[in-house]
């Protein structure tokens, strides 16, 4: 991976490119720290560590690099554009003319790319707005405005417009950039946007840990402590490992051509063979079970009594506990739902029917099997494997972290790192993402045609 993008880092144009992505993550990251007006929000942020474990709220942080934490310009970052292209990809789906528009080439997609557009704005200001009033109910806003004063309201509807069209802006603006990546830079704008994030908040949890090994330590009950902390950057090893041989599985469909004969020359005949990746969805059916199973301990948040003791006993707080990270009923459905979701994004981005039909348009077949509804079938039973296969291998990678943190509170001394594992899965799947694309423009720029 090095060599590559030293390789690449030679090549005057992709040289260019890679310091244009690299402005673009340093832009994101300034806009990352800059506060919104009006907010007051002190150095811890505004998310405790024991209320917000599993919750809604610390996936924004992660996902945005703490820029949610601390009420930042870019603290809606790329989600309400993750939300809503998952939105449109399941409406492409649903409704036929959005279906019709995805066929239409470039124009279609174009169409699809504004109506997504629309749809980040409308979610990013839906987001900030229940931002606002969660900061207003909290006690995070600025207390400039003196009660009794007859522009009382009028000053607080302005104070909330601010800051509200600050979120949106933020959001407007971090998925221009992210646009302009995709137009002038190296991978993908969004998810290198994200993958910066993620990585802006590794120090800080180094950091965290160590200092816990050193409190637990002069405690004098840090032995687990520090055995458990060398085998989760072990384990942090090897699940990096592990999700780039996933990354690269894949499963080989052979298909036979016919032998054609055009006048004296001889066509066809070879063999070749259709590439199925076994991670076919890759993190998408991780980021869209943890934003959903994340909502019922959001709501809860927002209910006056799930600060009480006694919330607990009743029904309703006994419901609510069931999607706390540190449940074994969250890691159940969790499970559940990435191979749901799993199935879903296999059955958009795969038709048997329609790669049946276009293996017999070549004259090709698959050995063994007739042309049609047979070959069909077979390739319809492959990828229904291939899809429990590469879903199970993911969740294996989404639920470890899950596992290790009930293994950990198990010493009192919790590491709360129940989304680690989609962390880690978007940082690999980015990396290798970006690496392939520099990889195809080098040797893109090294081709020898035949007038050379």
């Amino acid at each position: 991976m090095l060599k590559i993008i030293a390789n690449a880092w030679k090549i005057p144009e992709l040289r260019k490119k890679m310091l244009f992505t690299l402005f673009i993550i340093l832009v994101c990251r300034v806009g990352a720290a800059i506060p919104v007006p009006f907010l007051d929000i002190g150095k811890a942020g505004i998310i405790a560590a024991e209320q917000s474990a599993g919750t809604f709220m610390e996936y924004l942080s992660m996902m945005t690099g703490d820029a949610f934490n601390y009420g930042t310009i870019f603290a809606m970052s790329v989600t309400p554009y993750i939300n809503s292209s998952i939105i449109m990809q399941l409406l492409t789906v649903a409704i036929p003319a959005l279906e019709r528009l995805s066929k239409e080439g470039e124009e279609g997609r174009k169409k699809i790319a504004s109506i997504t557009r629309v749809v980040t704005v409308a979610l990013g200001t839906l987001q900030s707005t229940a931002y606002y009033f969660y900061v207003r109910n909290q006690g995070y806003l600025m207390k400039s405005i003196e009660t009794g004063n007859a522009y009382t309201g009028i000053a607080a509807v302005f104070q909330a417009l601010v800051i509200i069209l600050t979120f949106v802006a933020g959001t407007a603006l971090i998925m221009w950039l992210g646009e302009q990546v995709n137009d002038k830079g190296i991978g993908n704008g969004i998810s290198m946007i994200l993958f910066s994030g993620i990585i802006s908040r590794m120090p800080m949890m180094f950091t965290q840990l160590f200092s816990m090994n050193i409190q637990v330590g002069y405690l004098g009950r840090g032995g687990a402590f520090y055995i458990l902390s060398p085998l989760a950057a072990l384990f942090l090893l090897l699940m990096v490992a592990f999700i780039v041989w996933m990354d690269n599985a894949e499963r080989r469909i052979p298909v036979q051509y016919a032998k054609r004969v055009v006048g004296r020359k001889m066509y066809g005949g070879q063999s070749t063979h259709i590439p199925i990746k076994v991670n076919m969805s890759g993190v998408m059916p991780v980021i869209f079970a943890s934003s959903i199973l994340s909502l019922p301990p959001t709501i809860e948040l927002f209910i006056a009594r799930a600060q009480e003791a006694s919330w607990k006993e009743t029904g309703w707080g006994q419901f609510f506990s069931l999607f706390k990270a540190d449940h074994w009923a969250y890691a159940l459905i969790y499970f559940v739902m990435i191979i749901a979701f799993a199935y879903f994004y296999s059955s958009i981005q795969y038709n048997p029917i329609e790669m049946a039909n276009n293996i017999r348009k070549n004259s090709g077949a698959v050995p063994g099997l007739r042309p049609g509804k047979p070959t069909s079938d077979y390739i319809g039973k492959i990828l229904s494997r291939i899809t429990l296969l590469g879903a199970l291998l993911l969740s294996v990678v989404a639920l470890f972290p899950i596992l290790f943190t009930q293994v950990t509170s198990a010493f009192n001394h919790a590491m709360n790192i129940s989304l680690g594992g989609t962390s880690i899965i978007i940082m690999v799947g980015v990396a290798l993402e970006t690496v392939k694309q520099l990889e195809s423009q080098m040797m893109m720029r090294h081709y020898k045609g035949f007038l050379d």
